[in-house]
């Protein structure tokens, strides 16, 4: 089991993953991070939980818009015929 430290808003969190994931994870924290620090940069110490709880609606703000645009880009994608495919 992997284990990682990760600091957002200067409070420190340490994390578990599975073995192997911790590079990942680190990537995932930064971006949350990131939105973290950008959001007290505009709003202010509003404390952590609003914090992060505006970060997160805002990354799953990206993936609902990532994936509506997916769904429409292969709605729109040509369908192979049957013959095409056998």
């Amino acid at each position: 089991m992997g284990q990682i430290s990760v600091t957002v808003n200067g409070r420190t969190y340490r994390l578990r993953c599975g073995e192997g994931e911790e590079e990942r994870l680190l990537a995932l924290a930064g971006h949350v991070k990131e939105r973290v620090e950008a959001l007290a940069q505009d709003f202010g110490q509003v404390g952590d939980d609003r914090l992060m709880l505006m970060a997160a609606i805002l990354i799953v703000d990206e993936l609902w818009d990532a994936k509506s645009a997916l769904g429409a880009a292969n709605a729109a994608a040509p369908r192979p015929r049957t013959a095409d495919v056998a």
